[in-house]
């Protein structure tokens, strides 16, 4: 993508976020509008590229889900995850079809059925069976046909560094849409929990985790697209704001994630490179090294050191909180619980969450995918779960040439781990973990040993 272009996208989306900011109800529009373009992309795109434009689609709709839900855009909570799914039917319809070996994962999402069986049987009558299942099963089920579409099938780093590009787009559009709701951020401080009032009004977990991702996705862009030093400084000064952004919220999963998948994905762009090229990552480093301390300090300063304390447990007046893990520990441990009281088919698709309020009088859902998933499905769960961390490793031995690998995958198993599926990037993220990455050029430079005659 030329210079010029990146930049006008840049500022579209940042307008964007300023228009619904002022008249919220062109949110809808923007929904509407985002879709229409999918649709028209996909069906006129060339057969042989089709697939590029399938992808772009459903991360641009990955990117915006949270926005579109924070003002709310979406006709239906979870239309992100059903059209996403819409979107990789009509590829595989229109002749993309998929790999082979991606039966495994018919076989995942076989496994889930028996837990729909038992849920529709044993869920109270009070509760509406449809909308509980279609709530629980529309990340997994977003997942496997993600993987279906994804699996081993080839594309060019050019074409995923595009995709990629497509689900930044809408998160620079929710980052600027944060810095117009609470400009000041002191004013509405009352604590170290998750502050929905930096979370642009919504869930501050969801918003740190969207956040998170933009943010990792900024700083692949920064090493192996950043080729001025202009850009370098733009994508910095844009993942600076995204960063900061993401730090007040408060919510810490999406932060911690962000660490630990751009680590990933700088050891192992750093260990596969040629000298010179460690020579660029290290200046590069440097730059992002100095943005994300800068990030920080401007974190604590603004918001009068909570923020510090919030990283380090504390509440407001510096004492230790029992729990690190703000009540998913507990969570965890019922969700095991029930498993092994009920190993077989488990406690049913949604039935976790009454369980846990006739036991304990608390309403609340899920945080980790893992506990859920082994729950409520039982021993097809174990299996449902062991094809999804299990598959990937697989296709690593085989194929080490995708890059983003690593990152891809921790993104997955860690956001999952703390967020459960209530977005559909971890489903979508998973995916690309999955895609035979072709390189124009080797991104492994090794000294050719000369025969000597």
């Amino acid at each position: 993508m030329k210079q010029y272009s990146y930049i006008t996208l840049m500022v579209f989306h940042m307008a964007l976020a300023v228009g619904i900011f002022i008249f919220e109800p062109i949110s809808k529009v923007y929904f509407i509008a985002v879709l229409l373009v999918c649709f028209y992309n996909i069906l006129s795109a060339p057969a042989k590229k089709r697939y590029v434009y399938v992808l772009g689609a459903c991360a641009y709709v990955v990117g915006s889900e949270v926005f579109l839900r924070m003002t709310g855009g979406n006709f239906i909570y979870e239309a992100s995850k059903y059209f996403i799914i819409l979107f990789l039917l009509m590829g595989m319809v229109l002749g993309d079809g998929m790999e082979k070996k991606s039966y495994i994962y018919f076989i995942y999402i076989l496994a889930l059925v028996p837990g729909v069986v038992v849920g529709a049987n044993t869920l109270d009558y009070e509760t509406n069976v449809r909308t509980a299942i279609a709530f629980n099963l529309s990340g997994p089920i977003c997942l496997g046909i993600v993987a279906l579409y994804c699996h081993q099938r080839s594309i060019s780093i050019k074409a995923l560094q595009n995709i990629l590009l497509a689900a930044i787009l809408p998160i620079i559009t929710t980052t600027t849409y944060l810095f117009l709701y609470s400009p000041s951020i002191k004013d509405v401080l009352s604590g170290t929990q998750s502050n929905f009032q930096t979370s642009g009004g919504f869930g501050p977990n969801q918003v740190s985790t969207v956040l998170g991702l933009g943010v990792f996705l900024l700083a692949g862009r920064l090493f192996l697209q950043s080729k001025t030093l202009f850009l370098k400084i733009l994508n910095v000064l844009i993942l600076g704001l995204m960063a900061y952004r993401a730090i007040i919220t408060f919510s810490r999963g999406g932060v911690f994630v962000a660490v630990v998948v751009i680590l990933a994905f700088i050891a192992v762009f750093y260990f596969k490179s040629s000298s010179k090229t460690k020579l660029r990552i290290t200046f590069t480093l440097l730059i992002f090294g100095l943005a994300i301390l800068l990030t920080w300090y401007v974190s604590s300063l603004n918001t009068g050191g909570l923020i510090d304390k919030r990283y380090n447990n504390q509440d407001a007046i510096g004492r230790t909180k029992d729990d690190i893990t703000t009540g998913r520990t507990g969570l965890l441990t019922n969700e095991l619980n029930e498993f092994f009281e009920n190993p077989f088919l488990g406690v049913g698709v949604g039935k976790l969450k009454e369980l846990r309020f006739e036991k304990e009088g608390i309403q609340a859902a899920s945080h980790n995918e893992m506990s859920r998933i082994i729950g409520e499905h039982g021993i097809f769960g174990v299996v449902a779960f062991s094809i999804l961390l299990l598959t990937p490793l697989f296709l690593r031995f085989k194929n080490k040439k995708n890059i983003y690998f690593y990152s891809f995958y921790l993104f997955w198993f860690l956001t999952i781990n703390h967020s459960s599926m209530r977005i559909a990037a971890p489903a979508f993220i998973y995916g690309l973990s999955l895609l035979n990455v072709k390189y124009d050029k080797p991104i492994i430079h090794r000294k050719q040993t000369i025969k000597q005659g």
